[in-house]
């Protein structure tokens, strides 16, 4: 084999090595999550049934396979996705810029959890066009270390890159900081201003065919959230 060709052969394992050891914790990662969250159905059951049960409020876990998972409470829901891909960061991302990473720029690759917030109806009505938020990303390295993007109440500063192993403890308290997080983010409804005029055919149309769009912050979508 030419050298050129045993080159190129070295990198490309290395790559797909470096690859595979990072897509392997994000899914041990991603598989803690799950865990703490049949837990927390545990211990939210048991105390429903002890102290609150004539409450109507359950809370359900739903697997969707090795990579997405959901938990309903209230008027919420939370849906934890994991990505089937390894990514890096652009050059002008914070974390490039900090000493971890310089040290060794593999640590900059990363596999990425996403948690989505939705509204109950949202899911229980099918209405598609009905808005969530990603309300934090978690993004895991070859080294189990990780941060996350994303709202205050979740994100941690880049520079607990190099020192935060993402284990159960952290996938704990991940969990409940999301779920506090999404039971504070209530509805609010739109200014009045803005949804007074409407017609007849708009409210058919959308009743309909289920467009009327809803979300935390924006309320229903008449024609007047559309111009």
């Amino acid at each position: 084999m030419e050298e050129k060709d045993l080159e190129l052969c070295r990198f490309i394992f290395k790559k797909d090595a470096l690859k595979r050891q990072v897509a392997a914790n994000a899914l041990a990662s991603f598989t803690m999550l799950k865990e703490e969250s049949r837990g927390f159905l545990e211990n939210f059951t048991q105390l429903k049934n002890e102290q609150y049960a004539a409450s109507p409020i359950n809370l359900r876990y739903s697997d969707k396979g090795e990579m997405e998972f959901s938990l309903s409470f209230s008027s919420d829901v939370l849906m934890f996705s994991l990505h089937s891909n390894v990514f890096e960061f652009s050059r002008n991302h914070a974390v490039m810029q900090t000493p971890y990473v310089k040290e060794d720029k593999e640590r900059s690759y990363c596999g990425v959890i996403h948690i989505y917030n939705f509204l109950a109806d949202s899911i229980e009505y099918g209405r598609e066009n009905d808005l969530g938020y990603l309300i934090g990303r978690v993004f895991i390295n070859k080294e189990n270390h990780y941060f996350i993007e994303g709202k205050q109440e979740l994100g941690l500063f880049y520079t607990g890159f190099g020192s935060s192993v993402f284990d159960r403890q952290a996938a704990g308290k991940l969990l409940r900081d999301a779920m506090r997080y999404s039971a504070n983010f209530d509805l609010l409804t739109p200014p009045y201003d803005e949804i007074k005029d409407v017609t007849v055919g708009d409210v058919q149309e959308e009743w309909a065919y289920k467009k009327m769009t809803t979300g935390k912050r924006l309320g229903f979508q008449f024609k007047a959230d559309r111009q």
